[in-house]
C-alpha cells in the first residue's frame, strides 16, 4: 500500500497541497480530479520525488514510473533511444541488448511497432502517448503515475488510452492518474478523489452510486 500522510506543499507562499492524506491499495486505479491549480499534478510529483513536501510523509519503497502530461520525450533521440536511455545508463553490453529487445516488444504490444527509428517530432499525439507509456514501463514499476494522459487527444485515442491503462493494471501495476476529464476517470478508475485548493473535497467509488459522477461534476467548480 502507498500511504500519503498529511502532505503540505507551497510555492512562493501559495499553498498548493494542504494536509492531504491517502491510502492507495495495491493494483488499484485511483483518479485525481480537479480543476487547474487544484494540486493534483503537484501531488503526483511529490509521490514521484520530483517535489519535496514541506510537511508530511509518503511511505512507499518500490519502483514508480511517471508519464508526463507533455510526454517529455527527448526530441533528438529516436523512439527506441528514448525508451532505452535511462535503464541503459549503467548497463553492461548484454543488459543493453536485453533492454533493446524489451523496448521493441513493448512497442509491439502498444501497437506502434516499426516506429523504433522515428523521432518524436514526427509522431501523432496518440503515438507520443504510447511511447511515453512504454518508456515509463521500461523500469517495471509497481506504481504508474499519469499526469493528464488524455490531454489534447481525440475520442478514439482516449479509448485506446483507457484500454492500454487497463492492460497495464491487469499486470498488477497500481495506477494513479490525474485528469480534469471526469468521463475518462469514471471509465477507468475504481476510486476518484476530487481536490480543490489543495484539499480533498470528495472521495468516491464511481461504480457504487449512479449519481456519484453527477455529484462529482456538481462539486467540480
Amino acid at each position: 500500500m502507498l500511504k500519503i500522510c498529511d502532505i503540505c506543499k507551497s510555492f512562493n507562499g501559495i499553498e498548493v497541497l494542504n494536509n492531504v492524506s491517502l491510502d492507495i491499495e495495491e493494483s488499484s486505479i485511483l483518479g485525481l480530479a480537479g480543476s487547474s491549480g487544484s494540486g493534483k499534478s503537484t501531488l503526483l510529483r511529490c509521490i514521484q520525488g520530483l517535489e519535496i513536501p514541506d510537511h508530511g510523509t509518503i511511505n512507499y519503497d518500490r519502483k514508480i514510473g511517471f508519464m508526463f502530461q507533455d510526454f517529455n520525450l527527448f526530441p533528438h533521440m529516436t523512439v527506441l533511444q528514448n525508451l532505452v536511455y535511462a535503464p541503459s545508463l549503467r548497463a553492461t553490453a548484454d543488459e543493453k541488448k536485453r533492454y533493446i529487445d524489451k523496448a521493441r516488444d513493448m512497442l509491439k504490444d502498444l501497437g506502434i511497432a516499426g516506429k523504433e527509428s522515428t523521432y518524436p517530432g514526427t509522431l501523432s499525439g496518440g503515438q507520443k502517448q504510447r511511447v511515453a507509456l512504454a518508456r515509463s514501463l521500461m523500469i517495471d514499476p509497481e506504481v504508474l503515475l499519469c499526469d493528464e494522459p488524455t490531454s489534447g487527444l481525440d475520442v478514439a485515442t482516449i479509448e485506446d488510452v483507457v484500454g492500454l491503462l487497463r492492460k497495464v493494471n491487469g499486470l498488477g501495476v497500481t495506477i494513479v492518474v490525474a485528469s480534469h476529464d471526469l468521463e475518462f476517470l469514471a471509465q477507468i478508475c475504481g476510486r476518484i478523489v476530487l481536490l480543490r485548493q489543495g484539499k480533498i473535497l470528495l472521495d468516491i467509488d464511481p461504480r457504487d452510486n449512479p449519481i456519484a459522477i453527477e455529484n462529482l461534476k456538481n462539486s467540480y467548480t
